[in-house]
């Protein structure tokens, strides 16, 4: 009898011991669960974070003004990067290279036969082609209007910056003295000024595996003039202020690097 009033102590004892336990290991992991649950914290850092976007553009675009007379269609190839506040305000650099296969002037006219042939050192019908070739580098300032849940909606930004484009001449044959060296900056045709750059379109804003991009309509307006002393086709300097216009779509993918506490860096 006695060692059953033991034995059943005992339990009662261990019964006790492994309730607290229990307990212990229940509140422990509730607690725990609580503080690293991403669905509370995801939905503050994905839409209010401030960061740093890096964007890898592409654009088309159709030319205007005196930019017209001079080209037809080109693309661009640019890169970008720009702080976003919490309320969504943009203020960023880029810069973008252009490029274009229809150029409608014919810088190399005066050394041209009269049957519209080139001839080389070599004596034989030299190969040339002309291309268009240019940049943009500018900064920008604009706002993203959220429309949805996500970080997504409406972007209008402004900017302003340098333009500059010219002719670039390629002799496949590598025979005509005239247009090696130095002496091809005389037939490059060489313009640059200062311009004006608007976007309207699309962004989202994406926050760990979601995709990040933006695209939309680009305008631009720059107020350009030769920056060669000599054109030898024209025997002249090329005097003049020109106003060269262009406008089509460009599509971005954007690599986002968010901010904010030590502990909460992330991208």
């Amino acid at each position: 009898m006695f060692q059953f009033f033991c034995w059943t102590g005992n339990l009662d004892l261990r019964l006790q011991a492994v309730g607290r336990l229990a307990f212990f290991l229940v509140f422990f992991t509730s607690t725990l669960l609580a503080q690293t649950s991403p669905e509370q914290k995801k939905p503050a850092r994905s839409s209010k974070s401030k960061g740093v976007l890096a964007h890898f553009t592409l654009g088309g675009h159709l030319p205007a003004g005196d930019l017209a007379d001079r080209f037809g269609l080109n693309g661009s190839l640019g890169a970008g990067a720009e702080y976003i506040t919490t309320k969504n305000w943009v203020l960023g650099l880029e810069g973008a290279f252009l490029f274009g296969s229809k150029v409608k002037e014919d810088p190399l006219s005066i050394l041209r036969t009269p049957s519209g042939d080139i001839i080389g050192n070599d004596r034989n019908i030299a190969i040339t082609h002309a291309q268009e070739r240019g940049m943009y580098i500018g900064a920008t300032l604009g706002k993203l209007f959220i429309l949805s849940e996500k970080r997504a909606g409406l972007r209008l930004t402004l900017g302003g910056g340098w333009m500059q484009h010219s002719i670039r001449v390629i002799d496949d044959s590598r025979t005509v003295v005239q247009i090696k060296g130095d002496y091809k900056k005389g037939y490059d045709r060489l313009c640059g000024g200062p311009a004006l750059q608007q976007f309207v379109g699309w962004q989202k804003v994406g926050y760990g595996r979601d995709m990040s991009w933006l695209i939309g309509f680009e305008f631009n307006q720059a107020f350009t003039e030769t920056r060669r002393d000599w054109d030898f086709s024209e025997m002249r300097k090329l005097e003049g202020k020109r106003l060269d216009l262009r406008f089509g779509v460009r599509v971005a993918w954007t690599l986002p690097f968010y901010t904010g506490n030590a502990e909460e860096i992330y991208y």
